[in-house]
């Protein structure tokens, strides 16, 4: 590996045009593709297996046609105080309203409050269902401007008007805290390289493979329905992990530089050593976001793989754009330790007898293994106790800011017609197999009419066929409660009955009742996913590192920091703490997917600096390093450059913690938190504590593993090897010497 990699950096190195042409091609054609692509619309929201799928897919079979994916408004007028919607004047002026809503070209139909039953029993709210004849993230701008143009005249009669449904939903945005999160990745990269031409090395190349990555999301979209998000979830990760990879083989260059290498030669061997740790530092990625496939939520799957192919580009651009990069900087790139005139000089590297932050920490730390070790178990302990009361749930406009039409739309409806209304129940009853179709739709709506909790069931709707029936149910809570949770098991556990006795299947679907299958499956899915990716991360470690007990280790820390990276999401978006400064304006449940999400992405970030930070001191041991000085040594080289890289991931990562979309919020702070967490404490901390107690042990290895295991080279012995047989010709031991061009 190590091998191959040198060779590919130096002639990434030689033919730095040829490479720089193809990175830039390549960038184009994505452009160009995201370009001219259709933009990408609310990606279906699927969850095969599941009862509410099985309902949803039989509705669009036995109801052709129904529009069930076209957006819905729901206009809620409230009269003034003292007065109702069905006096006169405020009739008239709600039935001008249906007129203005009727006439907009991509409307399929507007229903009439007071033909269909939707006043409240005290008269003072109404409602008016708009149906669409597309999704909402696809309706044009001007029919968002026609239902919020007649909400308005609505208002001006003096009527309290608000709009809940999907119909308002936009395609999210990225702001300016995003870039933010850059620009302080700059500053970082400038403080740690001490240049601004090293610092624009790995920022320019994350940003070339972000644009590649995510124009290629963009083109993709409408044909692989990867849904307005995906293309933000991946340039999130792809440019926190573009920066990294990119900022340690810049590093390793600088560092062989100091050493004497020739330019051509530094970046060969900076691209083998450092090079290996990148290539499976993000296969370890990879690995953590394809297997989210394990869970069959199709968005899930899609959002997973569009991120890994992200993470690919940055690989394949780190190993091979970085040294061309290096070949056109030439000497405004200095070794590691040279004089900076950006930050005023410093002393040439080996000059100064007093060791760096990175070798005082790490020889603290093994002196007080214990001590260190308990603080920071039960420092991330505290942490992670607000995770035993995780509440998960799906974002509806319950969960959106009270400053929100949608939010006081939603508020309205629980208000004149109770909290279950926001959430109603869709019961289908499939009656292809009966003798009787209608007795079988009367029996079913009269058990569920019995059942606690239930506040109205509408009569059944049979399509044209009379085989199937919708029945509407809603409840007497809210739909994110509790009670509601086990009404939609109690409806499901009664439909046993009713299916021996008229032959009829009931099915239950609606938002809530996906809700709750939702959940039941990642919770179902979250140990075999577990298995799956700690499994095969834990095997490509035994191969990277040659030891049991390492990798052991770095899942058992991530485990940790991902239960406190966890905890800090429940107090700021489930308890409300620090929500203000946050800019959560709104406290509910955790989605249901950002636990596994954040397993999987986060499993795979602990796992890059794992293997960069151990990789160095398995470098030093292998190199005759008693077990405590290779822990010092592996510091004295990596500790700078992981911290610099944590610190430019927690700044991305908390720039999306700036977005308006909720999900991307909260991804964005759970992702920075965790990486907080695993850098500083469990990589920092934990890892050489543990390793200064287990001393050789860490390195165990059986020797019958010992024969069969492929021998990777990831510490570069193999080039160390056979440089010693063929010095360099071009190396001058000053470092001063530099290539023809260079």
């Amino acid at each position: 590996m190590a091998t191959f990699l040198y060779k590919l950096g130096r002639t990434a190195f030689r033919r730095r045009h040829l490479v720089a042409l193809i990175w830039v091609a390549l960038l184009a054609l994505a452009g160009i593709g995201a370009a001219t692509a259709p933009p990408a619309g609310s990606t279906s929201f699927a969850i095969p297996g599941t009862e509410a799928q099985r309902a949803f897919d039989l509705l669009e079979q036995r109801f052709p046609g129904a529009g069930a994916d076209g957006a819905t408004a729901r206009v809620v007028f409230r009269a003034p105080d003292g007065e109702k919607v069905t006096d006169a004047g405020r009739k008239a002026a709600v039935q001008k309203t249906l007129k203005e809503l009727s006439a907009s070209p991509e409307v399929a139909s507007v229903t009439d409050p007071y033909t269909t039953g939707a006043v409240s029993k005290d008269g003072t709210i109404a409602y008016t269902s708009v149906r669409y004849q597309v999704p909402g993230i696809q309706l044009e701008d001007s029919s968002r401007t026609a239902l919020q143009d007649a909400a308005q005249d609505a208002r001006e009669t003096g009527l309290t008007v608000e709009i809940g449904g999907d119909a308002l939903s936009t395609v999210p945005e990225t702001g300016a805290t995003e870039v933010i999160g850059v620009v302080i990745a700059a500053v970082v990269l400038v403080v740690t390289f001490g240049s601004l031409v090293a610092a624009g090395l790995p920022l320019v190349t994350a940003l070339i493979g972000v644009g590649i990555g995510v124009s290629t999301v963009t083109a993709l979209a409408e044909a692989l329905d990867l849904g307005s998000t995906t293309s933000i979830l991946a340039s999130m990760i792809g440019l926190a992990v573009g920066i990294d990879y990119a900022l340690f083989i810049v590093s390793r260059y600088r560092a062989e530089l100091a050493e004497g290498a020739s330019r051509e030669e530094a970046a060969g061997r900076a691209v083998g050593t450092a090079g290996s740790a990148v290539v499976f530092a993000g296969l370890t990625v990879v690995i953590a976001l394809v297997g989210l496939a394990v869970v069959n939520i199709p968005m899930l799957t899609k959002m997973g793989v569009a991120a890994a192919g992200t993470v690919v580009v940055a690989v394949l651009i780190a190993l091979t754009m970085i040294p061309a990069l290096l070949g056109y900087a030439g000497r405004r790139v200095k070794p590691a330790g040279a004089k900076s005139r950006l930050l005023g000089g410093g002393r040439a590297a080996g000059s100064s007898d007093r060791p760096n932050l990175g070798t005082r920490w790490a020889r603290f730390v093994v002196r007080r293994p214990v001590v260190v070790l308990l603080l920071g178990v039960v420092g991330l302990g505290a942490a992670a106790l607000p995770s035993a009361s995780l509440e998960l749930g799906l974002p509806d406009d319950g969960s959106q800011p009270v400053s929100t039409t949608q939010r006081r739309a939603y508020d309205l409806l629980s208000e004149g017609f109770g909290p279950g209304f926001n959430g109603p129940l869709m019961v289908v009853v499939d009656a292809a197999d009966s003798s009787r179709p209608a007795a079988a739709f009367s029996a079913v709506r009269d058990t569920i009419t019995s059942l606690p909790d239930v506040v109205s069931v509408s009569p059944a709707q049979p399509n044209k066929a009379g085989d199937t029936a919708m029945i509407t149910v809603v409840p007497g809570s809210k739909p994110s409660s509790a009670k509601t949770e086990q009404l939609v098991h109690a409806i499901r556990d009664a439909s046993a009955g009713i299916t021996p006795k008229t032959g009829a299947t009931v099915l239950v679907t609606g938002s809530t009742a996906m809700n709750i299958d939702v959940s039941q499956k990642l919770d179902d899915a979250l140990l075999p996913y577990l298995a799956l990716v700690v499994g095969l991360a834990f095997l490509l470690l035994i191969v990277v590192f040659r030891s049991v007990l390492v990798p052991l280790k770095a899942a058992l820390g991530f485990l940790l920091s991902v239960l406190a990276a966890l905890g800090a999401v429940v107090a700021v978006f489930q308890w409300g703490w620090l929500s203000g400064p946050l800019g959560v304006e709104q406290t509910g449940p955790v989605m249901s997917m950002m636990p596994i999400f954040m397993v999987g992405v986060v499993f795979g970030l602990a796992m890059d600096y794992e293997v960069f930070l151990v990789t160095r001191m398995r470098e030093a041991h292998v190199h005759g390093e008693e077990p405590r000085r290779a822990v010092v040594t592996g510091f004295r080289h990596g500790a700078r450059v992981v911290t610099a890289a944590a610190v430019i991931m927690i700044a991305v990562f908390s720039g999306f913690v700036g977005s308006g979309e909720s999900m991307i919020k909260m991804i964005g702070f759970g992702l920075a938190v965790a990486v907080l967490f695993d850098a500083f404490v469990v990589r920092m901390a934990l890892v050489p504590a543990v390793l200064a107690l287990l001393g050789r042990r860490a390195w165990w290895l059986p020797a019958w593993l010992e024969r069969i295991l492929p021998d990777v080279d990831v510490e570069g012995e193999g080039l160390r090897t056979a440089q010693q047989r063929r010095p360099d010709p071009d190396a001058d031991p000053d470092g001063k010497r530099e290539l023809v061009g260079a």
